[in-house]
């Protein structure tokens, strides 16, 4: 693997981590600073939670459109920086607010999601764009597997230890970057930065000059929407469905996030080389909706385990459809495509906790006309065959 290919990978796996290695030490270190009790607590993290989500949406676009005018190494080196500032700050804070800030902060440096994959773009060939998209999306899983597991083992030296090992890891990164990582873009392939393509907003307007990406952007949406349900409600609907306790959820978690990287790290190429990048998202996107119409008939935990090797192969779904569309818009525009696809993450991020809880809430209350804690998993494939349906109809057009 090359140097700039290993760079790019630990920078995902960095912004992937970015909650979860704090997510044990969360509550902790809120009522630490904050002297209020769980229930206050949860309020706080719940903030913390939507404003970073809700950053990582704004900026992608911004921070993709920066790397298409000025280049993907002096946004992803800064971002870097600032995220090592950030942890920094997080790990000194005497205040809520202050801890609030550092979430705020984080939000913006997670978006170089987009920058790193629009750099993947620029050095794979159009028939290599996929099988990359798929080592990106394996970092993704490391970092999900990594988080919780290194803020977990940290905490034993603390509440602040988990951000004082991510401020130095990603410090060390943007040092590593700085002797590694070329430049992607040449003077020709750049375009000037415009403020109305640079916000998700205009981003999703510059998109609709491209017909046939408005159905794809649809379909990654509701598919993110759709996948999103297992952070939201996860480790509830294993309490109530298999009266697992927190290792058995985090074990679980583990388990799928490896078959996640197993699946797009290695596995992704001989499926594409075999079926392509069209029917190799039908097959993700149909695994996905069986997996979620088994999750109400299974009642023991080994049912999940296993189900897990059949449901982990929906990985390959995001992968293909990233290499389609990528293919389908102008080399100059790689970035902003990518800034508006993290962009949609981020909004999933922020639609699917708040819908999938509610529902979850409402199935699993005392007064609930009929008790079904996997009733989100019902609505997320209702999300994918409405997907499904969509890219069914799509056809690509020469860029």
């Amino acid at each position: 693997m090359r140097l700039p290919v290993v760079f790019i990978f630990i920078t995902v796996v960095l912004d992937s981590m970015g909650i979860g290695i704090i997510m044990p030490v969360l509550p902790d270190l809120i009522r630490e600073v904050g002297n209020v009790d769980l229930s206050q607590a949860a309020i706080w993290g719940g903030l913390m939670t939507v404003v970073f989500a809700i950053n990582q949406f704004l900026f992608s676009p911004t921070l993709g459109g920066l790397s298409d005018a000025f280049g993907r190494r002096p946004v992803l080196l800064i971002a870097l920086f600032v995220m090592a500032a950030d942890y920094l700050i997080m790990a000194f804070a005497p205040t809520l607010w202050l801890l609030f800030l550092g979430r705020f902060i984080g939000g913006i440096t997670a978006a170089t999601q987009s920058t790193a994959a629009a750099y993947m773009a620029d050095i794979s060939s159009p028939e290599e764009k996929a099988k990359n998209f798929g080592l990106l999306g394996a970092a993704f899983g490391v970092g999900f597997i990594l988080g919780p597991v290194i803020g977990g083992l940290l905490a034993d030296f603390g509440s602040r230890a988990p951000f004082f090992a991510a401020a130095a890891i990603a410090f060390a990164n943007m040092l590593f970057g700085y002797f590694v990582l070329p430049e992607s873009l040449t003077e020709q392939t750049k375009r000037p930065f415009e403020w109305k393509r640079a916000n998700p907003f205009g981003a999703f307007k510059q998109m609709r000059k491209l017909p046939a990406m408005m159905p794809m952007l649809m379909v990654f949406l509701l598919l993110s929407i759709a996948f999103f349900v297992y952070p939201a409600v996860w480790a509830f609907f294993g309490r109530a469905q298999f009266n697992w306790d927190a290792r058995m959820v985090g074990l679980s978690l583990a388990a799928y996030g490896l078959g996640i990287v197993i699946i797009q790290g290695v596995l992704i190429r001989p499926i594409l080389s075999r079926f392509g990048e069209r029917r190799t998202a039908l097959l993700g996107m149909c695994v996905h909706l069986m997996t979620f119409l088994a999750y109400p008939f299974m009642t023991e935990t080994w049912h999940v385990f296993a189900y897990m090797p059949i449901s982990v192969f929906s990985a390959v779904a995001v992968p293909a459809l990233q290499g389609l569309m990528s293919n389908n818009v102008a080399k100059n525009a790689q970035g902003e495509l990518q800034g508006v696809m993290s962009s949609l993450t981020a909004l999933a991020t922020i639609i699917s906790p708040l819908v999938m809880t509610q529902i979850f809430s409402y199935f699993t209350r005392d007064e609930t006309p009929y008790y079904l804690p996997s009733a989100p998993f019902i609505l997320s494939a209702l999300s994918v065959l409405v997907a499904l349906l969509v890219f069914r109809q799509w056809k690509p057009a020469a860029v």
